[in-house]
């Protein structure tokens, strides 16, 4: 696992990403909505901002930046379901967290939208692994203070919740 520079990944990277969102993120966004573009990911691939597991296709992929002098971030974290179960969603917190420890950074941080009067079977899923793998939610917030263009795209109301974990140096 690696941080790309092949912006010819970028279609394939940003397939498979509006693929495991449309499953991940049912019924939170209106019809049409798609969580990512080819030019997007290109953009975010020559920020140095995407790492991929490949083994002849892209299989996952996940973001990282650096937030400020003490915090990274990891986001658009997916795993392609016929490779789920295989650890790659794991491997690739595990290499987001060890990118942001190699950046001298003691936290990292996610994001996580979650419906307010349903419960999302994924989203379910993703808040509990996230807390036994040792995130904390720091803040439970508006979707409009952070990412005002994606409110009207919304089907729902929905909670933005941001978790932290502090990264053991060396770990």
């Amino acid at each position: 696992m690696t941080i790309t520079s092949d912006t010819g990944l970028a279609a394939e990277i940003a397939g498979l990403t509006n693929r495991v969102y449309a499953d991940a993120e049912a019924g939170l966004w209106k019809d049409g909505a798609a969580r990512t573009s080819e030019a997007e990911v290109k953009t975010l691939i020559k920020a140095g901002q995407i790492a991929v597991e490949h083994r002849n296709k892209v299989i996952g992929a996940v973001r990282v930046q650096q937030l400020n002098d003490t915090t990274g971030e990891f986001g658009m974290l997916v795993a392609a379901p016929e490779a789920r179960g295989t650890g790659v969603g794991r491997d690739l917190v595990a290499f987001a967290e060890q990118w942001a420890r190699d950046n001298d950074l003691s936290h990292m941080q996610l994001e996580l939208l979650v419906p307010q009067t349903w419960k999302h079977p994924v989203k379910e899923f993703l808040r509990d692994w996230y807390t036994r793998i040792g995130y904390r939610v720091v803040r439970t917030g508006d979707l409009a203070d952070d990412y005002p263009a994606l409110v009207p795209k919304l089907a729902c109301p929905c909670d933005f919740l941001v978790f932290h974990k502090e990264l053991v140096p060396g770990a």
